[in-house]
């Protein structure tokens, strides 16, 4: 790990403490960097997923629907 000297908005790192329940400035900024990196990860899954031929949306709506009828 390297050592890093960055100035931080004292307000933005009180709020970003908050929302992500860390206690140490470190645990803080570990945690936002992690959530960038997973949002991206996230979007990267979406857009992959969007592309054609590569999900049938009409085969999942058709796979939750309820099925009729008795089981014998």
């Amino acid at each position: 790990m390297t050592k890093r000297l960055v100035e931080i908005d004292d307000e933005l790192l009180a709020r970003a403490r908050s929302v992500a329940g860390t206690d140490t400035i470190r645990a803080t900024v570990e945690a936002a960097l992690k959530s960038l990196v997973d949002q991206d990860t996230a979007l990267r899954h979406v857009a992959r997923l969007r592309r054609p031929g590569t999900l049938d949306i009409d085969a999942l709506n058709e796979a939750r629907r309820p099925r009729t009828g008795t089981h014998g």
